[in-house]
């Protein structure tokens, strides 16, 4: 199974959009958002597969995305959370809380995908493989990532135009 992940989106709707085609071109058959969405016109756009979502330090109106991602089928996994797809243990976290990423750290989880810095990086900490998409916003280069369940294979994705 490839899942699409992605994050530090902070509203740009367009943008977004584009990423998430790219990564259905490529084959993704569920979308990670790791938080800073900002809006839940970002949540629509990525509504177009089957979504798992966190929060961010910037998603202030959490009521609003909360419904929004009920809305398209979307999961919700609050600050943090946990499941397991294609035979994973895949944890995700906006990256913002040392103390949400140490919590799921100590879950050893196969992945853990995490934002925030607006930096793609892909890194083992233990058995965890942790894994930054990079940025939609703010980032000299914009990226998303495309990870295959079944043979580890990450693959990082350049997002064009404005």
């Amino acid at each position: 199974m490839r899942i699409g992940i992605l994050s530090d989106t902070h509203d740009r709707v367009a943008r977004t959009a584009r990423a998430v085609a790219l990564l259905i071109d490529e084959g993704a058959e569920a979308l990670f958002h790791c938080g800073d969405l900002t809006g839940p016109e970002v949540v629509a756009v990525c509504g177009r597969l089957p979504g798992y979502y966190v929060f961010g330090n910037n998603d202030f109106e959490e009521d609003l995305l909360r419904l929004e991602m009920a809305r398209v089928g979307g999961t919700c996994l609050g600050r943090g959370g946990e499941l397991v797809l294609g035979g994973r243990r895949v944890a995700m976290t906006h990256g913002d809380s040392p103390r949400d990423v140490r919590r799921l750290l100590a879950l050893e989880p196969d992945y853990l995908l995490l934002g925030h810095s607006h930096r793609a990086a892909d890194e083992r900490v233990g058995r965890t493989r942790r894994i930054n998409p990079g940025a939609l916003h703010r980032a000299s280069e914009r990226t998303v990532a495309l990870l295959d369940l079944a043979t580890d294979e990450l693959r990082l994705l350049k997002v064009d135009g404005k």
